[in-house]
């Protein structure tokens, strides 16, 4: 009893000894992760994000597109029959950052490769109201104006394989010709169409 009277009359004590706790509990759930195989390693078949579609998630990103969308399907019933397959660690290892989370003002569009037609993606990303009437999502209209040079590509490629990336010499090399000239428009929907197909497909 005297020494639980020490650290409760000690501010800086216990919070040095909260610290301690909560790190060391924080130290439990996450390390493991690192070394579990469903955590570490690609689902079968994926693929880092081509030339084109690596700038495409990056103007997702700049847009705050991630901010009302998430990424993340939850394994219950709800979400799965609504979105598809639940989403799995191995999808993501290529993505840094990757864009799960837990707020959603949009839907999600973990699974939202193939299920529309890039002319729906482009009207509804010009006016969103156009395809959907009460939708409160913002217009993005400058993306058909906006064209990429792919200057920085390769070196976005190159940063990402330094972290594990399966990138090639080839990949690097030939980035800013796969880019020069595409809008950003086009290179958004091309991110977007390809989101989710592995796990789709064998749903």
């Amino acid at each position: 009893m005297k020494n639980h009277d020490i650290v409760e009359k000690n501010i800086g004590l216990m919070v040095i000894l909260v610290v301690v706790a909560i790190s060391f509990g924080g130290l439990v759930e996450i390390v493991p992760q690192f070394f579990l195989k469903e955590t570490t390693e690609p689902v079968e078949g994926l693929k880092p994000w081509n030339a084109v579609q690596l700038e495409g998630r990056d103007i997702y990103i700049r847009e705050g597109c991630h901010v009302c969308h998430t990424q993340m399907i939850r394994p219950l019933r709800a979400e799965v029959e609504r979105y598809g397959h639940y989403s799995v660690a191995g999808e993501s290892v290529y993505d840094h950052p990757f864009l799960w989370g837990s707020k959603r003002t949009g839907p999600d569009l973990a699974r939202v490769g193939g299920r529309y037609s890039d002319a729906w993606h482009k009207a509804h990303l010009y006016n969103p109201r156009n395809v959907v009437p009460e939708s409160n999502m913002p217009e993005f209209p400058w993306l058909f104006d906006n064209v990429l040079d792919g200057k920085d590509t390769g070196k976005k490629m190159a940063a990402l394989r330094s972290v594990g990336v399966p990138y090639t010499d080839e990949d690097i090399a030939g980035a800013q010709a796969a880019v020069k000239g595409v809008t950003e428009m086009d290179a958004l929907v091309a991110y977007l169409q390809q989101l989710g197909l592995l796990l789709q497909q064998k749903r």
